[in-house]
């Protein structure tokens, strides 16, 4: 027999094992100032392009001051309590209503948190009886969701509908004579990658197969679409979603996120999911900064048009830089180059320290070994000389990585 600290110990993980040599900068490193593409990061001013703040709200004038105005008004505690004791508020109601004619459905509830909500939300769908069929690249809110699943469950491979017609069918050989339901689950915009789930054909689907489809746009609502309701927008689709999940964690500039879908699912959830019945309230000053949001993205698509002039910008000028972006569909824009973990680390702290450059940097487990995957994220707020300036520094950088100059048994130390 083991002390659970003791195996804690041993068992660090993928990524807890770096820890002593990341902690506070490749991993929970600390920007700093005004959120914005300029930020301080230990002491100095870096071109910051590891924010999802997409439309450029987070520091819009209309928004900095509903929040302050909210804030001043009612404090952070208003309302006390969860929403189904005492919890609700005419503001709650008016944000629901309004986020679900946005994303052209019946009715949307509110939730605390994203990740915790589809995880929520996935337990509060189904039973034991239902099969749950879900992309093998899903967001790790998903999977645990499904992992709480007492039924069976099915990873198609990735946007391959081939794979998940398979799957299909040996969920309704699972659920046939017995009253078991099936649901998918896929993301609109997946974070990593930037692929779009391929929504359509999934719809298409429905002709064949009786399956409900809940779709996590966490990456495609504000960004997506014609007005900015989403993926599903964008493919002509949306009314084949039957449950759409969006976050205010990105194009938002906020926390939470909401479901929507028709008004007896949601209604069902309303009453039944227990991150929410459970939880206390969102406070007052997140629902109107979230009202104010969606009041500006309804009004002009403004913010929408500068972002993806810069998403166009610095896509074309990486691919014809002769570098790798895999098959982006969206602002997530990937850099894929090949290397170590700690060549990985060495490339991120020549950026930082030398060219002043701040990217995520994901390794393994997160992309498969031997992959370094550098994610910039575009927003309304940088400009066509930031982009320009990236493209040298990366160009530069992806030379020096093939010359060898990034090689190392170790990962660069920092003081």
């Amino acid at each position: 027999m083991k002390d659970l600290f003791d195996k804690i110990k041993e068992r660090r993980g993928p990524l807890g094992q770096y820890s002593k040599q990341t902690h506070g900068y490749f991993m929970f490193p600390k920007l700093e100032g005004d959120i914005s593409p300029h930020m301080n990061f230990r002491g100095k001013k870096l071109l910051n392009w590891s924010l999802n703040n997409y439309l450029g709200l987070a520091n819009h004038p209309e928004v900095r001051k509903a929040d302050a105005d909210s804030a001043a008004q009612f404090g952070l505690a208003a309302p006390m309590g969860a929403r189904m004791m005492s919890g609700d508020s005419n503001y709650h109601q008016q944000l629901e209503t309004e986020l679900a004619a946005f994303v052209q459905k019946e009715d949307a509830v509110l939730v605390n948190f994203g990740y915790q909500g589809m995880v929520s939300a996935i337990d509060c769908l189904v039973d034991r009886h239902d099969v749950i069929v879900y992309d093998a690249e899903s967001h790790a809110c998903i999977v645990d969701g499904v992992r709480l699943h007492m039924g069976k469950r099915f990873a198609y491979n990735h946007n391959d509908m081939e794979s998940l017609e398979k799957s299909l069918q040996r969920a309704e050989a699972l659920v046939k004579d017995t009253d078991g339901s099936i649901l998918v689950i896929t993301e609109g915009v997946f974070g990593m990658s930037g692929k779009m789930g391929k929504l359509k054909e999934i719809v298409e689907l429905k002709k064949k197969y009786t399956f409900r489809l809940f779709v996590d746009d966490a990456h495609g609502i504000g960004t997506m679409g014609k007005t900015g309701a989403g993926t599903g927008e964008e493919q002509g689709c949306q009314e084949g979603v039957d449950i759409y999940f969006g976050t205010f964690a990105k194009s938002f500039a906020l926390i939470g996120g909401f479901m929507a879908g028709n008004e007896n699912m949601v209604e069902y959830l309303r009453y039944n999911m227990r991150s929410q019945i459970f939880a206390k309230s969102l406070p007052m000053p997140i629902v109107i900064g979230a009202l104010k949001r969606l009041e500006i993205m309804r009004r002009t698509t403004e913010q929408k048009d500068k972002l993806w002039t810069i998403v166009k910008a610095v896509q074309k000028g990486f691919m014809d830089a002769g570098l790798e972006i895999g098959g982006t569909q969206s602002p997530v824009t990937p850099v894929y180059l090949n290397g170590t973990v700690p060549e990985a680390t060495n490339i991120t702290f020549d950026l930082r320290e030398n060219y002043g450059i701040f990217c995520s940097i994901v390794v393994y487990p997160v992309v498969p070994k031997g992959i370094i995957l550098l994610r910039i994220i575009p927003t309304a707020m940088h400009t066509l000389e930031d982009v320009s300036y990236t493209l040298k520094a990366f160009s530069e950088v992806s030379k020096k990585l093939k010359a060898g100059q990034y090689s190392a048994e170790k990962m660069a130390v920092v003081n």
